[in-house]
């Protein structure tokens, strides 16, 4: 997988010939001035590189092709300075394959009253010129993101930031291999979908890998490699558990995983609790642990939510709050309506808020012996629970805001960790929509992004988006799930 550091965005900048060499040599100055500008703001996750003023059909359809061809590209920027007919730009964006994003800016943010003449009105041209290059998107069908304000103010800077994180993600997705330890878990209908459909929408690769291999991987492992990991779990976490032995354990299966993860270039990964062949406990403190260090994870063979989880780990990084699977376990409904957020064993520690400790207590399930888990209360604060769906016509994501608060009280027997949130606008209207909408029990919980990263990164993927938060009234809400299933069935 490519480092996330080497990923930039290509900035190109419309013209014509008509103004002159001396024209185009301001252009080309105010340009870099602006680019420079921006990546010194701090504000933007990904530094953006001057490309090139251009100002004809082959220098455009270059421009793009450079941009498309280079792995280290993970979108444009493209801004008409100056009035830049539109029909030179039809090969080009025909040709272009990354995510656009039409900056509406100019170069100054005031006019000069007092020394505005035909010059000046020539060179500063965008408020026309970036209507025309609008158009040929719009007939064009474009995905593409559109910012209008002065490149210098934060809202601007922003949304600018946002795109990128969103484009960071599809790119991301474009070399995402995903590793299935096992099936899907029998009978379950949500966790399926169409791999292929994931690939060409995605770019994700989603393959099998026997649990078989991973008991032998797990056997071959030398007590030194176990133990260096096992003292890491010491210097780390409070270990509240005498049974050492199922820690260590939990040591060895992390170890092997990401040896074979690691081996398939793979960021992501499923198991399943009914297909455990040749281990002794279900993978729960080894999949917390690889989920922290950034790979992707979801239960019961769900590899939607696994591909989702370590695209939004990329999505949000260089962010503090973290994101984890999550799973809508059970409600409070006394009162102040709350979801308890949990898994059978694995949350991941990002969203932690204190003491992480290591226990080793019954699972009730998988037939194994009681795994080693981390458990421990999230941090609070403004969240989204994101699903991944197949509607059979189409990949449907769904986005609901929630606010994670303080448990109503300390669970002392709960032997997992624990997020409680209360949805958005309040639990009856946000569960009746998720449940129209067709939202999975899995989920990814981040605190770091919000609903308007994942619209982007939907857009650029060509799939549907439905949002449910603090307006959302459920009539409405229903009408415009029938409204999308037309539209999206005539595509």
């Amino acid at each position: 997988m490519r480092p996330l550091n080497s990923y930039y965005f290509s900035f190109i900048v419309g013209s014509q010939n008509l103004y002159g060499a001396e024209t185009l040599r301001v252009v080309e100055k105010n340009s870099r001035e602006i680019v420079e500008t921006m990546n010194r703001s701090g504000l933007l996750p990904w530094e953006i590189r001057f490309s090139s003023v251009v100002t004809d059909p082959n220098a455009i359809l270059d421009a793009m092709e450079k941009a498309n061809t280079d792995k280290s590209c993970a979108g444009v920027i493209v801004w008409m300075h100056t009035f830049s007919p539109a029909k030179m730009w039809i090969a080009g964006l025909k040709t272009l394959r990354l995510p656009l994003l039409h900056l509406h800016t100019q170069y100054n943010r005031e006019i000069p009253v007092n020394e505005i003449d035909m010059d000046y009105m020539n060179l500063h041209q965008a408020a026309h010129g970036d209507r025309e290059f609008g158009y040929i998107c719009a007939r064009l069908r474009l995905a593409r993101k559109v910012v209008t304000g002065h490149y210098t103010d934060s809202t601007v800077l922003n949304e600018i930031g946002l795109w990128m994180r969103a484009a960071i993600g599809y790119a991301v997705s474009q070399d995402l291999k995903c590793e299935r330890f096992a099936d899907n878990m029998r009978q379950v209908a949500v966790t399926e979908g169409d791999k292929v459909e994931a690939q060409i929408k995605f770019g994700w690769q989603v393959n099998y890998l026997p649990v078989g291999e991973l008991a032998a991987t797990i056997e071959a492992l030398t007590e030194d490699e176990v133990e260096q990991l096992f003292n890491e779990y010491r210097s780390k976490y409070t270990i509240d558990t005498d049974d050492l032995d199922a820690v260590r354990y939990q040591a060895r299966i992390e170890t092997a995983m990401k040896k074979l993860l690691s081996g398939r270039d793979a960021i992501a990964f499923s198991t399943n609790f009914e297909d455990l062949h040749g281990l002794k406990q279900l993978p729960g403190l080894a999949a917390q642990r690889l989920m922290g260090e950034g790979f992707g994870f979801a239960a019961e063979g769900d590899w939607k939510t696994a591909c989702l989880l370590a695209v939004m780990k990329r999505m949000e990084a260089g962010m503090a709050g973290g994101c984890s699977f999550m799973e809508d376990y059970t409600y409070h409904l006394a009162d102040d309506s709350l979801v308890l957020g949990a898994h059978m064993l694995e949350i991941d520690p990002s969203i932690a808020a204190g003491e992480i400790k290591i226990s080793v207590e019954p699972l009730g399930i998988g037939n194994r012996m009681p795994p080693a888990r981390m458990k421990f209360v999230s941090r609070t604060g403004s969240a989204i629970c994101v699903s991944l769906i197949d509607m059979g016509d189409r990949l449907r994501m769904i986005c609901a805001d929630v606010e994670v608060v303080e448990p109503i009280a300390r669970m002392p027997n709960l032997p997992v960790a624990q997020v409680m949130w209360r949805p958005l606008p309040d639990l009856k209207t946000s569960s009746e929509a998720w449940i129209y909408a067709g939202g999975a029990h899995h989920t990814v919980l981040s605190f770091s992004l919000t609903a308007e990263h994942m619209r982007e990164f939907a857009n650029m993927a060509g799939i549907e988006f439905v949002h449910i938060g603090a307006d959302t009234n459920i009539n409405t809400f229903r009408e415009s799930l029938l409204a999308a299933d037309a539209i999206w069935r005539n595509r």
